[in-house]
């Protein structure tokens, strides 16, 4: 069948732009544009205004060479990448909505929409977990008359290595009538490669180019020359191989032949995927990618992508504007894009494997900061993006953990830290680990897992998951029972502030955990447990109330008067249904704020102007207007708009300075989501 006859084009183009609804002088900045995002190793960036400024890049900074070209009536014009020789078109617009980034360019004549497609719909697992991005050309003649039209693409194996100096190989096939090509590592060391700062090294990408004219692997020189002069590709592959990606740059080339463009627009598309063979490692046992997990090959899933694409094209243009109305409904426009730039990089902050019997495993990485993999105090922050989406997906994030904690191997009668690091999950490797309680964060871990276990199952009216699971809860109830009001000199999970003995707001979360532990019980029918903790933890809120007692706001420690510090757990008395602490607390900690804002942001507490963008976010779903909340997150949109670092959104920056950033590309940006969880309506209709 010809696809692209059988998709209504012109009605699919109605949707996407239907979402927009910003005029240019209006548009939102992005410090970096989502192009290939499905986790932590593929995952490319534009990181610059123009998609012709920089190559593309992963979110470590380092290249994934990829150019973009069309030849117009026999001259080529860049529409992506920095090839030298040929002239950029004129980026018109840039918009990023949740499944897709859309750039518009014109030149010589003609405009060309280059569309990003990541198709992450969290009801659909199949499509959510397929590792392949869409990328499509729409073409039209802009003054009337008809052009001849050749389109270009390449992209190199830096794709596929940790670094350039790696040996790749290449290869061709045939796929349901599609070309086909591949690039990969020599060697292919699976999963031996751990760290924060890597790229994947094992494995293959793949370009898959339906409807494509011609195409090759060859020097990106020898192919870009050659579409230069004739709209074509070099007539035989370069085989001088294995060689260094940096070798004369082998690459994958495509071709796309649209003869003469007229007023109507014309499309194609290609497909970008990557097979990473096993994705993760848990408990010394190699998983394979969850889209795998049936015995689908790479060859069975572009068949099923390119069957796929002219639904999942109307799907993503639907649900982006469906949820980009309700975002705007119920936090703002800026909010709203936000939260749009914050989707994909949630999502890609994560791996995704199935377990022996299929199960889906989801693994969040630290990236930017050290690397762990399932690290509970990510998984927390990240928890509302699930929660409000994907709750399975939620799920999927716990039972690693939680499996770990109840085996032989975890000694402690608190929560653990992490699984590992990315992407071995084979026990924690943060401070004491395994052997000690040194450096440890034994009531935010806690606290953790039983906030976002009462959550899941508010979502699922049964506490089923949590039953499977409830000796281990109950050890963590105790243990917070036991040092929860009044913690140690410990850390919590801003650990780059280091210890702090009475930190009010660490003792805010083991309060309404032990809530949470309380509501669990009484959903599982364990009455007098449920009293009992219940009872527990409003005498221990009363006792809050006045230990944290600042005058017109609370403490950040409660031996330390005069000092101030966002109370963002706090947020889960009221999402949760809890109500443990007197309503007049989120008011007056909310009134004090507004009056501690800094330039782009409030800060995280009053011993510096560090914020967070996820915690920030949590403490102004506290605010009960709209205006309030808006006070709070629209001078961080401000920085987001403005700062000249170009890396995925930051959740560490300092609140007096454009020109910082710390964290970055990390998960924990799902946090953003949590507003849409202070309206009942809105949480049960995504969470459905």
């Amino acid at each position: 069948m010809d696809l692209k006859a059988a998709i209504p084009m012109i009605a699919i183009l109605a949707l996407s732009f239907a979402t927009r609804g910003i005029s240019p002088a209006e548009t939102f900045r992005p410090p970096a544009v989502p192009l290939v995002t499905h986790d932590p190793y593929f995952s490319s960036w534009s990181m610059s205004d123009r998609l012709t400024d920089d190559w593309p890049k992963h979110w470590t900074g380092a290249v994934t060479g990829m150019s973009g070209m069309a030849r117009i009536d026999g001259k080529p014009h860049r529409f992506m990448g920095v090839a030298p020789g040929f002239p950029a078109m004129d980026q018109k617009s840039l918009e990023v909505t949740p499944t897709r980034t859309i750039y518009t360019f014109e030149g010589g004549g003609i405009g060309v929409t280059v569309t990003f497609m990541s198709p992450l719909l969290p009801k659909e697992l199949d499509v959510f977990a397929r590792p392949v991005t869409y990328l499509t050309w729409d073409v039209k003649s802009l003054d009337g008359k008809e052009h001849e039209v050749q389109l270009y693409l390449d992209a190199s194996g830096e794709w596929a290595t940790h670094s350039s100096d790696q040996h790749v190989t290449w290869a061709r096939y045939k796929c349901s009538g599609m070309g086909v090509l591949c690039i990969g590592t020599e060697d292919q060391p699976v999963l031996k490669r751990a760290g924060d700062g890597v790229r994947i090294d094992w494995g293959y990408f793949y370009i898959a180019g339906p409807g494509a004219s011609d195409n090759a692997m060859a020097s990106d020189q020898a192919c870009r020359d050659a579409f230069m002069a004739a709209g074509k590709l070099p007539d035989s592959d370069d085989l001088r191989m294995p060689r260094a990606a940096s070798d004369n740059w082998p690459v994958l080339a495509f071709v796309y032949d649209l003869g003469r463009v007229g007023e109507k627009s014309v499309s194609r598309h290609a497909m970008l995927a990557y097979d990473e063979v096993y994705a993760i490692e848990y408990m010394q046992r190699r998983l394979r990618p969850y889209w795998r997990r049936n015995g689908m090959n790479m060859g069975d899933l572009l068949a099923a992508a390119e069957r796929d694409y002219p639904s999942l094209v109307k799907k993503c243009a639907e649900f982006d504007a469906e949820l980009m109305a309700d975002l705007r409904r119920i936090g703002g426009e800026k909010y709203a894009r936000m939260c749009a730039l914050a989707y994909r990089q949630c999502i890609a902050g994560h791996g995704y494997a199935a377990d022996g019997d299929g199960a889906p495993m989801v693994f969040a990485k630290e990236n930017s900061s050290n690397g762990c993999i399932s690290t509970v105090d990510v998984i927390y922050p990240a928890s509302p993006f699930f929660m409000l989406f994907a709750p399975e997906l939620l799920k999927a994030n716990l039972t690693p953990v939680l499996e770990y904690a109840q085996s032989a191997r975890w000694p402690h009668p608190f929560a653990p830290h992490d699984l590992g690091t990315y992407p071995l999950a084979n026990g924690q490797v943060y401070g004491g680990g395994e052997k000690t309680e040194a450096n440890q964060m034994p009531v935010e871990e806690s606290g953790n897992m039983l906030l976002m276990i009462a959550a899941l199952a508010k979502i699922e009216g049964k506490a089923d998951y949590a039953a499977k699971y409830w000796p281990l809860l109950t050890k963590w109830a105790e243990y917070l029972r036991a040092k929860g009001l009044d913690p140690e000199n410990q850390l919590c999970t801003d650990d780059f502030t280091g210890h702090l003995a009475h930190n009010a707001n660490l003792s805010v979360k083991a309060i309404l955990a032990l809530g949470a532990y309380a509501s669990l019980a009484e959903m599982t029918d364990r009455g007098p447990v449920a009293a009992d903790y219940r009872n527990a933890a409003r005498e221990m809120a009363s006792k809050w109330v006045q230990m944290a007692d600042g005058g017109d706001h609370t403490r950040l420690a409660f031996d330390k008067p005069g000092t101030w510090s966002q109370k963002y757990n706090l947020v889960w008395d009221r999402l949760l249904g809890l109500n443990l602490f007197p309503a007049e607390v989120a008011r007056g900690e909310i009134a004090f704020y507004k009056t501690k804002l800094a330039k782009l942001g409030l800060p995280l507490d009053g011993r510096s102007t560090l914020t967070k963008t996820d915690w920030s976010l949590w403490t102004a779903t506290m605010a009960e207007s709209q205006a309030d909340f808006e006070a709070l997150v629209n001078p961080m949109y401000d920085y987001f708009n403005g700062t000249p670092k170009r890396v995925a959104m930051t959740d560490l920056y300092w609140t007096d300075n454009l020109d910082s950033v710390a964290l970055h590309a990390r998960p924990v940006i799902g946090g953003v989501f949590i507003r849409m969880l202070s309206d009942p309506g809105v949480w049960r209709k995504w969470g459905r």
